[in-house]
């Protein structure tokens, strides 16, 4: 895979394909500038090199062909020009591929970036459409893909346009190079002792990464919703906790494998509990075998935080994906920040899987603590799972 440094770009009209599908308030202001600073070094690099600037992004799931403001990109564009201290030289397209934005991208001038609406106002981008991604490629010369973030769907500024340019004219920009580079390097030759710390709702979303992971790493710290499928398969009582019942068997397979292959396997032993799904009522601390009917586990507990801590105290390399509970609410927060103090507190190399696990430890204040915090979760999630990301096979192709 070419980066944007094996090309000549000199002069010449850039297309980079961004990710700024970034978190916003209830004011619609964003949250969580992380990814459009990822961005900046490759932006910064085609400055200086006088090029014409194309940059594109989906923001969230608009619905195709219906202009909202709230999907719009006007207030990145606003913190762009900031971040990049070139007000006058950063606008916003109405549009994505309007006769309106195809003039304003002819008449640019060198240094100049144009951003373009969001993609996803446009049907062809989700549907991979070849014709819309000719659209797109025509205004450029040359294709760098810095959306790491992106880069496991195979959307037309992803996949099928990457493919409309030849090797010498599309490559990879600083943050997708950095984030492939990483996780391939920590994966394949890791410091010792390895841990995982897997969390989330769900197991089915992380079930093939947690096979992967039993096969590199010494250790694996189970939290979150999914632990009650695997606290489950023991046959402890988990009241009304999310469960998926038809992953029990898997559930048990996972920790066979764990066993077999003597990779230690911890579950939390304690939770923050709950008769409903909310802030307000009454919660309490049990033990993990002491769940009520009809009380449901929304967090970790003191005892499951510190014996967390004490797994990963002699961690060399720690891979954390998925917060420990519903870090959304205050009330259920704690063993996620506690979680993620704990991992910055040690000598290890830390990598923070993007998505939710990066909020989480935005949230904690410990995000400059971490030695890697990735800007993409499911991507992340797939690089673990060993599977191709169609981003970066476009590239190489």
């Amino acid at each position: 895979m070419r980066t944007i440094k094996d090309l000549d770009i000199t002069g010449k009209t850039v297309f980079i394909r961004c990710d700024f599908n970034v978190p916003k308030d209830e004011n619609g202001n964003i949250a969580d500038d992380r990814r459009i600073r990822g961005a900046l070094p490759t932006i910064r690099y085609c400055l200086e090199r006088n090029c014409k600037i194309i940059l594109a992004s989906h923001y969230e799931r608009p619905k195709p062909g219906v202009y909202e403001e709230k999907y719009s990109l006007a207030t990145v564009v606003t913190r762009l020009k900031a971040l990049l201290k070139m007000a006058s030289n950063v606008t916003l397209a109405n549009n994505v591929i309007g006769e309106d934005t195809k003039a304003k991208v002819a008449a640019m001038e060198p240094s100049e970036v144009i951003v373009l609406e969001n993609l996803r106002y446009e049907a062809g981008e989700t549907q991979n459409d070849e014709n819309f991604a000719k659209e797109l490629a025509s205004m450029a010369d040359v294709y760098i893909n810095d959306a790491f973030g992106a880069c496991h769907r195979a959307h037309a500024s992803i996949d099928a346009m990457a493919k409309l340019f030849d090797a010498n004219h599309r490559a990879a920009g600083f943050l997708l190079s950095k984030e492939v580079n990483f996780f391939k390097k920590t994966l394949e030759n890791p410091m010792r002792p390895f841990v995982a710390v897997v969390g989330g709702s769900k197991v089915s979303g992380k079930l093939e990464a947690l096979r992967q992971l039993l096969d590199k790493v010494d250790k694996v710290i189970i939290g979150g919703g999914m632990a009650f499928t695997f606290l489950k398969a023991q046959g402890y009582e988990i009241g009304n906790s999310l469960v998926e019942n038809d992953l029990l068997d898997e559930a048990r397979t996972v920790m066979i494998k764990a066993r077999k292959q003597g990779v230690k396997f911890y579950l939390p032993v304690d939770f923050v509990i709950a008769p409903e799904f909310s802030e307000q009522c009454v919660a309490k601390y049990v033990p993990s075998q002491e769940i009520p009917k009809g009380w449901m586990g929304l967090d970790i507990g003191p005892a499951s935080s510190r014996l967390f801590r004490e797994v990963i105290n002699d961690a060399q390399t720690i891979i954390w994906n998925g917060p420990m509970g519903v870090y959304e609410m205050d009330k259920y927060a704690k063993g996620s920040i506690k979680m993620s103090h704990n991992i910055a507190d040690t000598h290890a190399t830390t990598i923070v899987g993007g998505g939710d696990t990066a909020d989480v430890a935005q949230k904690a204040g410990d995000v400059d603590e971490m030695t890697f915090v990735s800007t993409g979760g499911g991507a992340s999630l797939e690089l673990i799972e060993g599977k191709a990301l169609p981003g970066i096979e476009a590239l190489k192709a």
